[in-house]
């Protein structure tokens, strides 16, 4: 597994002071906010003086970051977290980990494919599935579809709802 993963992206400039506004690739703009230190993909850290919550992006103070020229160098910039500086709820999943997780079903064993992608709708999430056709499903990730996920194995077991792989 990645130590390093995605959180957001720098996006523009906010006032004279040298913020910036990142636009956040999580669940919440607020989870951005809790970090003091986040990482360019290098893995060099950056020190994160102040963050709040904006509209859906998160306006930040970077340590050494004074200036409207010093915040536009760090434009289209990605943000990364360290993995083991959370700690993430039972059940709950970086999406990042899921996406290339083998699809199969919980009776039968088939083989349904592999996820390349998380929708995040608000109720539940949704699970992009391609198969070896190359043809997309949908799956909601809930509980009564998705029976077990093992990471260490790289396996989603589901229980389709019915009509759901029917051409």
């Amino acid at each position: 597994m990645k130590e390093y993963l995605e959180i957001g992206k720098i996006v523009s400039v906010f006032g004279l002071n040298g913020e910036v506004k990142v636009h956040p690739w999580c669940d919440s703009p607020d989870f951005l906010t809790e970090f003091d230190t986040l990482y360019w993909k290098s893995g060099d850290g950056i020190e994160i003086l102040s963050a709040r919550v904006q509209k859906n992006l998160v306006v930040m103070k970077i340590k050494d970051c004074d200036t409207v020229e010093d915040a536009q160098k760090l434009r289209n910039r990605v943000l990364y977290m360290n993995r083991s500086e959370v700690e993430l709820d039972e059940g709950c999943y970086f999406i990042q980990d899921l996406v290339g997780l083998t699809v199969k079903d919980l009776d039968t064993g088939e083989v349904y494919g592999k996820i390349t992608d998380v929708s995040e709708t608000g109720a539940n999430d949704i699970y992009h599935i391609e198969t070896e056709k190359g043809k997309l499903i949908y799956v909601p990730a809930i509980p009564e579809v998705v029976i077990e996920t093992n990471l260490e194995d790289g396996i989603m077991i589901i229980k389709p709802l019915e009509g759901l792989f029917e051409d």
